[in-house]
């Protein structure tokens, strides 16, 4: 595994931003390089800050890409679900699905490794959650992460990288607890204007 992760970083690195494009892809859908995207990008921006938007817009779109693979998986395969992951930890994600939509995809998609990601977005397509609202969480949960550190690349170089390493997991979790407690602040809102109606 470890020569493909090293492969997948050669051939990013010498495509620039469509590699990194397919390096977001193969991490989002079926494969799993933790940190591989996050390091390329931040490399490849310090090296070229003009092109930021590009590498952060290539990541992004990569990432929905490869989200898009594992939706439509979930769309169709419940056999594969029931195989690959606990029956009562798929049972709590569908809850979170009913009850809070693009929400419980958005969140994780702002957390850092090693937590779970994938089995929301496959769970995304087992709930049924269109694939327009499942495209918008995913294209802000990652967008907010990649041009995050497209940005911190611009503005520190090469200090980026031990800053992301340092704080890269406490920064992710304030952005998730942020996005966590505006859907509690508008849960409540709704909740307070629908006992007022009626």
């Amino acid at each position: 595994m470890r020569k493909f992760v090293d492969w997948i970083q050669a051939l990013a690195l010498g495509l620039g931003a469509p590699g990194l494009f397919l390096a977001a892809l193969a991490d989002s859908s079926f494969l799993s390089l933790p940190e591989v995207v996050d390091i390329l990008l931040i490399w490849m921006t310090t090296q070229h800050k003009s092109r930021m938007v590009l590498y952060a817009t290539s990541a992004t779109l990569g990432s929905v890409a490869g989200c898009l693979l594992l939706y439509a998986v979930g769309r169709k395969g419940d056999q594969f679900i029931a195989r690959r992951f606990n029956a009562d930890r798929v049972e709590r994600a569908l809850g979170a699905f009913r009850r809070y939509g693009i929400m419980a995809v958005l969140i994780p998609s702002l957390l850092p490794p090693p937590m779970p990601f994938k089995i929301f977005v496959l769970l995304a397509g087992a709930a049924g959650i269109s694939t327009g609202r499942f495209v918008l969480a995913i294209a802000i949960g990652r967008g907010i992460r990649y041009f995050g550190e497209g940005l911190l690349a611009v503005w520190f170089g090469d200090a980026a990288m031990v800053f992301i390493e340092a704080n890269g997991r406490a920064v992710s979790l304030s952005l998730a607890i942020l996005c966590a407690a505006g859907l509690g602040g508008y849960l409540l809102w709704k909740k307070t204007r629908t006992a007022r109606q009626q």
